[in-house]
């Protein structure tokens, strides 16, 4: 008998009550060190003082208008996503898979108003996780998401992640945009190599096309930058963020630069919820807080503490640890036996994480994560591995 909530996730029998810091409480009162942060979306832990008072104010005054009118949160954010990025304008949605859809439409609707109509393609990388709507999983490399969805969306092409060459072969007069994320994160947490996207920014440029970033998980502080391209000073035309971008609440965006949205006029696009009063007031405490002096610096200190650490619990259980991965607090670990099994063993030792490709266990804690905090975290993974070797 099916039930009540439609099973799409294979949810775990625990439920929890409220959250503090990087902390979760279930209705057991036990406590956990989240560490998977709602797959890198809790982006300042739970219920952050600074979070929290924005949304009660905002709260109290207004929570939704059409997007028919003047937003005064949502133009105030859209201008300070503009003055610290390479974009000049931006959309509003309320999730990365609306976000990626968007890009999408403004690479093709770019070409379509320059009198190149049959430039409909999109070259993805393998590995990539673009969301779970018909065209994003068409522009994912993942066959067992689209399994059984009928017909999907043409024109995406798909090759190696890493592989100049084969994204050269893969380039046409038809070629809309390249698309691909600077840090992998549901294939496995893979970072591009800062040559791997600065040439195909100089491919975008030779062949006319348009050069799309996926940030939804790597972006907003994520990779100790604002936004993961600075790390190899790559910029794209067009940029699809969610996950933290709210810190828990439901946000998304997608940034373009004024050329890329040539085609983006009244009636082109639309979300009835994008860019609401309560939604902005959100993301514009969020960025507060990001912009705070040195606090995306510690990102970077307290990220290369964290991956020493872990690189360090891969020399002591080599056995149980075969690798470590990632920029900043977006790292993975990749697991000797199946990484769900060790997801679990950490889960029952009151450690959130979540898994991903290539049997990796991805470790996103929030980004004011302390420093006590990732010691405890290493700590638990460390009586795991001692537990599983016996």
């Amino acid at each position: 008998m099916v039930t009540a909530v439609m099973p799409t996730y294979g949810r775990i029998d625990i439920a929890f009550e409220y959250g503090k810091g990087s902390y979760l409480y279930d209705t057991d009162g036990e406590k956990y060190l989240d560490f998977a942060t709602g797959i890198a979306t809790n982006s300042l832990g739970h219920c952050h003082p600074h979070l929290v008072a924005a949304l009660q104010e905002q709260a109290s005054k207004l929570w939704h208008v059409s997007n028919l009118y003047n937003i005064p949160e949502q133009q105030r954010f859209a201008d300070r996503l503009v003055e610290n990025s390479f974009a000049d304008t931006i959309f509003f949605c309320n999730s990365g898979a609306e976000a990626m859809e968007g890009c999408l439409k403004v690479a093709r609707k770019y070409h379509f108003e320059n009198g190149e109509p049959e430039r409909e393609e999109i070259v993805c990388a393998t590995g990539a996780f673009h969301g779970r709507t018909l065209t994003t999983l068409s522009a994912g490399d993942s066959e067992k998401y689209r399994e059984g969805f009928g017909p999907r969306p043409e024109g995406f092409h798909h090759v190696a992640f890493g592989n100049l060459n084969e994204m050269r072969a893969a380039m046409s007069a038809k070629t809309a945009a390249i698309l691909v994320e600077p840090i992998q994160g549901e294939g496995g947490i893979n970072p591009a190599s800062t040559a791997y996207l600065r040439e195909l920014r100089d491919i975008a440029d030779e062949f006319n096309a348009l050069l799309i970033f996926d940030e939804v998980q790597c972006g907003m502080g994520r990779a100790g930058k604002l936004f993961a391209y600075e790390l190899a000073d790559v910029k794209p035309d067009i940029m699809g963020l969610a996950k933290g971008i709210g810190g828990g609440f439901p946000v998304g965006a997608v940034l373009a630069t004024e050329k890329a949205a040539c085609g983006m006029m009244p009636g082109t696009h639309g979300s009835t919820y994008g860019g609401n009063p309560l939604a902005m007031a959100a993301a514009n405490a969020v960025l507060d807080v990001i912009n705070e002096p040195d606090f995306l610096s510690s990102i970077i200190k307290k990220g290369n503490k964290l991956k020493d650490d872990l690189t360090s619990l891969v020399e002591k259980h080599p056995s149980v640890l075969e690798s470590v991965r990632g920029v900043g607090l977006m790292l993975g670990v990749k697991s000797i036996g199946p990484n769900l099994e060790l997801m679990t063993a950490l889960r029952e030792n009151k450690l959130l994480t979540v898994v991903a490709g290539e049997n990796v266990v991805r470790i996103l804690p929030p980004l004011n994560v302390s420093e006590d905090e990732l010691d405890e975290a290493v700590q638990k993974i460390d009586q795991v591995c001692n537990k599983i070797t016996g």
